[in-house]
């Protein structure tokens, strides 16, 4: 198996698990909508899994920029900008008191990122494949 074939199997582990955490908040924001869950719990139950979020993309990322994937680098940097831009302003922890006010963006967020994460799932699937039938 080539270097590019363990990188993008790496990236299609890792797309997945940041898939499953994705919706995984957006079934928890879902709920709050719906009154299944108090604003405290929500927001105790997702801060755990923002920054690690935020490093385990950051890392794909660079693991992507040391191997040389350069359309995969300049996919993933936007989100990587954006994320680090939240956490210098402060900005990446959901607030259980100022959820109700901001729910609306933190759904729209949630959503534009699990289309992303969606959407490299399968750009790193294709890739791995790709370099898998290259290999033989």
């Amino acid at each position: 198996m080539s270097a590019e074939a363990m990188v993008f199997l790496f990236g299609v582990i890792i797309g997945a698990a940041l898939l499953f955490v994705k919706v995984f908040f957006v079934i928890l924001i879902s709920d709050l909508e719906v009154d299944y869950i108090n604003p405290i719990e929500l927001c105790n139950k997702l801060n755990q899994f923002v920054v690690p979020e935020m490093f385990v993309h950051a890392f794909l990322s660079f693991i992507f920029l040391i191997s040389g994937q350069w359309i995969a680098t300049a996919w993933n940097l936007p989100l990587v900008a954006y994320n680090a831009n939240k956490v210098m302003n402060g900005k990446h922890m959901f607030d259980a008191t100022e959820i109700f006010r901001t729910l609306g963006q933190h759904k729209k967020e949630c959503f534009i990122k699990l289309g992303f994460y969606l959407l490299s799932f399968f750009y790193y699937l294709y890739r791995m494949i790709l370099a898998l039938v290259n290999d033989s």
